[in-house]
């Protein structure tokens, strides 16, 4: 394989994301592809579509050409607008007609994954005109597909992979917007020091410090005198930093200790994804 070995956790990761939604739904009866998943105002096809139409644009394929109806009021931003296009254009699709299609694409992508011989930071187009590197691209597949295999998972009531290669792209990337979660949004003391600590499948410690300017950093190394202690499990972490339950809803599962004022503003801030 002439992947570069940096790019190969991100393969890996993706692979393995992919490979499980694929035997996921390739047993679905008609009516079980709209079942509602916890990604918002997303059914379980149109979680599948997402999945293809966004990996169909990295192996270069034209957007679909297409208008939205007016009715998705879940629709809201620009950014919103774009990922639907793909899922809508799909809404009609068959069960049969999706997983040939999601097979296809797999395919295909592993097939341009074996023969990918550029380096990391080769410049990729990404959504709405952007930039980004190779290895930006691969590792926000990785972290997408597991997310999105955790949606459908929920959907159809088959637990599984919290500790697979998807999940630990998922862990670091979701660990990457801690600071601004705590530094800015829950609007953290200078000088203070918030303690995570996750149980689970994927566990982890870790410290988010507020320096005296209002900066967050994230790092490994314990508190002895946090302001604030944040203990979760895995499975209610990465549901929270994603969006797809509520603070609400979470409560049962997550033990605050220390300033509880700010522990619940930074709860209730933990989304991170669009």
């Amino acid at each position: 394989m002439s992947l570069h070995p940096s790019l190969q956790t991100y393969a890996d990761a993706w692979t393995d994301s992919v490979e499980a939604i694929s035997e996921l739904v390739q047993p679905l009866v008609e009516a079980e592809w709209n079942r509602v998943t916890p990604c918002p105002s997303w059914s379980v096809r149109d979680v599948v579509s997402h999945v293809i139409g966004l990996d169909c644009e990295l192996l270069g394929d034209p957007r679909p050409i297409h208008t939205l109806p007016r009715d998705l009021y879940h629709v809201q931003t620009e950014h919103q607008r774009y990922m639907e296009m793909q899922v809508d254009v799909r809404r009609h699709h068959t069960g049969p007609e999706m997983t040939s299609e999601l097979e296809y694409t797999v395919i295909r992508r592993n097939r341009q994954l074996r023969n990918e011989n550029r380096e990391p930071s080769a410049r990729l187009r990404g959504p709405l005109g952007t930039e980004w590197t190779l290895e930006e691209a691969m590792r926000e597949r990785a972290f997408d597909v597991w997310v999105h295999e955790q949606d459908l998972r929920t959907a159809l009531r088959a637990p599984g992979n919290l500790d697979s290669p998807g999940a630990y792209v998922a862990r670091d990337v979701l660990l990457e917007g801690l600071p601004e979660v705590v530094a800015k949004r829950a609007s953290a003391p200078a000088g203070s020091a918030v303690v995570f600590d996750v149980s689970g499948p994927v566990e982890f410690l870790r410290t988010v410090r507020t320096d005296a300017e209002g900066r967050g950093t994230v790092d490994g190394s314990p508190s002895l005198g946090p302001v604030a202690t944040i203990s979760t499990d895995w499975d209610t972490y990465f549901r929270l930093a994603c969006g797809r339950i509520s603070a609400a809803q979470a409560a049962d599962r997550v033990k605050t200790e220390g300033d509880l004022d700010l522990a619940e503003a930074i709860v209730a801030h933990f989304a991170i994804t669009l």
